[in-house]
């Protein structure tokens, strides 16, 4: 029986994390191994709360695993994580396999890689392993789902499967699926600045409006807390977009290819360290910030001695 909060962790990531490399040679070495240093995959192994967690990365979502599994193997490395497994799942039969099984319930931390998010729903969605992941999330303080790209994209209920940049805010230019089912709260989109996915982002909630969407930028990403609580990670933005309030709104009823209007959007920028509270729909500038807010008010002590009257 899975508690009504998650006790678990996600960290969804947006792509292009720096895992170590040094794409331009005349790039200043310093920057991205600082980035790399104090960034998402450090952050990753932090949040399991041991020195040398078991890491297995799923990179059933690549086309090239052959070269995605090396890279991360190597990156955990750099931060002297050595425990960490490659899960190759072409198949919905692969992921019925009691030895992926196995590595699953030994895991601490389980990452999903880049690529296609509808193939991660195509293998996983009904599977028995899904379920004890799931489970595993809702039950265990220190589990970790971690996911770039796509595999952070597929860890929501409703899931964008697509969608194209250049019909951006016309009706029909991003296409829903179901994702994972590990977060019913938001839709997740990712390479949200360099690639313009704002238009997507914003019919995507315009057509489900009780959604939190969220964009994260390249090399940036959020911890996901209680299944609600959103702490920006990494060196770049978040944008949270909230339609709880929009007023105007013609994304039911519009044809296919007309412009959407939507009244009353609210967005939220998010550098590293701030907090988003998805429940109460509320910006925090840290965590200690929204600590504070949520510690219950001080209530006045009543005496059970009746008061006394002067005479």
């Amino acid at each position: 029986m899975k508690s009504t909060i998650p006790l678990g962790k996600l960290i969804a990531v947006g792509g292009n994390e720096d895992k170590g490399t040094y794409p331009n040679p005349r790039t200043r070495r310093k920057y991205y191994l600082n980035f790399f240093e104090l960034g998402i995959l450090k952050r990753i192994v932090l949040e399991t709360g041991k020195l040398d967690p078991r890491i297995e990365v799923i990179t059933t979502a690549s086309m090239i695993p052959e070269e995605v599994g090396p890279i991360y193997t190597g990156s955990f490395a750099m931060l002297n994580c050595l425990n960490v497994g490659i899960m190759d799942i072409r198949t919905v039969e692969d992921a019925q396999q009691p030895e992926y099984l196995e590595r699953l319930m030994a895991a601490d931390v389980v990452m999903f890689s880049g690529g296609n998010q509808s193939r991660l729903r195509e293998m996983f969605g009904e599977t028995e392993f899904l379920q004890r992941m799931t489970q595993r999330y809702h039950a265990e303080p220190h589990f970790v789902i971690a996911g770039t790209s796509a595999g952070a994209m597929a860890m929501s209920q409703y899931m964008i499967r697509g969608g194209s940049v250049p019909d951006a805010l016309l009706k029909g230019a991003v296409k829903m699926g179901s994702g994972l089912g590990l977060l019913s709260a938001a839709v997740i989109d990712s390479h949200f600045v360099k690639r313009g996915r704002f238009g997507r982002l914003i019919e995507s909630v315009a057509l489900h409006p009780k959604l939190i969407g969220i964009g994260l930028g390249e090399d940036t990403g959020v911890l996901i807390t209680q299944g609600n609580l959103v702490e920006t990670i990494g060196s770049n933005l978040v944008i949270i977009l909230d339609g709880h309030n929009i007023q105007h709104n013609n994304a039911a009823a519009a044809k296919k290819g007309t412009v959407l209007s939507v009244e009353n959007l609210t967005m939220h920028v998010l550098a590293k360290g701030n907090v988003y509270d998805m429940q109460n729909r509320k910006f925090y500038v840290s965590k200690d910030a929204q600590a504070a807010h949520s510690q219950p008010s001080p209530t006045a002590v009543t005496s059970s001695e009746p008061t006394s009257v002067p005479s």
